[in-house]
């Protein structure tokens, strides 16, 4: 097939006309935000059964979900360079079999069962998803329109949300469902023997996860997905630095890096401490399998919120669109944390509808403009969801304070969001942007 790239490395009005070609690519790509997604909020239901297992209290749990966002500090500029040795396609294979192979140790771990081996476990799943989120990121975003990036990004993501949305039935189900501490009220103190059972309920899953990404690392082995990228020598010096000074002249960068590490620290917040929260005789007073059913509205919440974000952003400007999203979560935040019953849960739950457009919208942001820069600006991006360590920070306050007030972080993380929707993604130093090249 024709090339789609000019020689300086900008985009062509061929094309911008030609994106639809890309339909093919976009759709495969739609199923690998899924799995991730997928795959991440099984930690959800996950977390609250290891409290149980290893009788740990919030702050060691939310350690659990530190370690796995670790690695995305640790593996984002490998991973970026990993992309410009060998390319895309076999990028987004060698990720899904690193995240198999952290599966199939989540089995071993379940065997035994071990604290230790599941955190080293975690950690080589997320590092696997790291490399899948530094490679399809920017691809989703540079493929088509320029000013069209975020409504694609966001509408791609809402099958990441899809994933979120059906994780917790999932592990609802095939976790907590079949364990002790899963399918009695809170409380409830559990012999050594039923603790070793509720560990062993973790294998099947596993099992049927890993699977599943092995399928498609060898779907995705056999796609002609279009390559991406420039090859001008100007491109190929600016990508010779581990992390190239000239990064930091992009105001929209500088400061979409924190607004990334912060907007985590709410998301991962929410979702971990959800069914703790609701299942609390003053919030929800049920069980932990029946909380986590309604996990999936908070996530369902986000994937209704891409779609329509996605819509809304063909029309308005991306920035005000996530200042308004973000004035709904510190609303809906604060409500969380001052009120109790039935408010106060379905206000947590509300979260996830204005949380769903903030990070893909502040990822197009935040690489607005960077050109042959994209690659390393993606990975110090994608580097800064290691915000989601600071979890544990959260957890802190939930054992020190109170799990309700632990919540006035996450409204106060809303705030910098809105700082940066304002003025921080004001574009600096704009770029030409690489694009696809389709490849036979």
């Amino acid at each position: 097939m024709p090339s789609v790239v000019s020689s300086g490395g900008q985009p062509t009005e061929n094309a911008q006309q030609t994106g639809g070609s890309y339909g093919p690519a976009l759709t495969l790509l739609a199923s690998l935000f899924f799995m991730w997604g997928f795959i991440t909020v099984i930690n959800n239901t996950l977390l609250p059964h290891l409290r149980s297992v290893f009788d740990l209290n919030y702050t060691q749990t939310t350690l659990i979900e530190s370690v796995w966002f670790i690695a995305y500090f640790f593996a984002s500029i490998p991973s970026a360079k990993l992309i410009e040795r060998v390319g895309y396609k076999k990028s987004l294979v060698i990720g899904l079999l690193i995240m198999a192979a952290g599966a199939v140790g989540m089995m071993a771990a379940a065997s035994i069962p071990s604290y230790g081996v599941t955190l080293v476990m975690l950690f080589v799943i997320a590092s696997g998803i790291t490399l899948l989120q530094v490679a399809a990121n920017p691809y989703v975003a540079v493929v088509g329109k320029p000013e069209t990036a975020s409504s694609r990004l966001n509408l791609v993501q809402a099958m990441n949300s899809a994933g979120t949305m059906l994780a917790p039935a999932f592990g609802a189900y095939l976790i907590l469902g079949r364990s002790k501490s899963g399918t009695s009220m809170a409380g409830t103190v559990l012999t050594d023997a039923e603790r070793l059972a509720d560990a062993h309920s973790v294998i099947l899953p596993y099992g049927l996860v890993a699977a599943v990404l092995v399928i498609l690392a060898f779907i995705i082995a056999r796609f002609p997905l279009p390559a991406m990228g420039s090859n001008s020598a100007a491109a190929r010096e600016k990508r010779s630095h581990l992390i190239n000074p000239e990064l930091f002249k992009h105001r929209n960068l500088v400061f979409g890096i924190p607004a990334i590490f912060i907007y985590l620290i709410a998301e991962i917040g929410v979702a971990n401490l959800f069914i703790n929260f609701v299942s609390r005789p003053d919030i929800g007073n049920m069980t932990h399998e029946h909380a986590g059913n309604y996990l999936t509205f908070l996530w369902g919440g986000m994937m209704v919120g891409r779609f329509a974000g996605s819509a809304i952003m063909q029309r308005f400007d991306a920035a005000k669109v996530l200042a308004v999203f973000s004035i709904g979560a510190f609303v809906v935040a604060m409500m969380a944390t001052l009120t109790h019953g039935p408010v106060a849960m379905w206000s947590l739950i509300l979260i996830g509808l204005f949380h769903s457009i903030m990070f893909p919208t502040i990822f197009t942001l935040g690489i607005k403009g960077l050109g042959p820069l994209t690659e390393e600006g993606s990975g110090l991006l994608i580097m800064a969801i290691a915000g989601g360590t600071l979890v544990i920070v959260q957890g802190w306050i939930a054992d020190t304070y109170g799990l309700q007030t632990s919540f006035l972080l996450t409204a106060a993380c809303e705030l910098y969001v809105l700082f940066y929707a304002l003025w921080g993604s004001k574009p600096t130093h704009v770029e030409p942007d690489p694009v696809a090249v389709e490849t036979d």
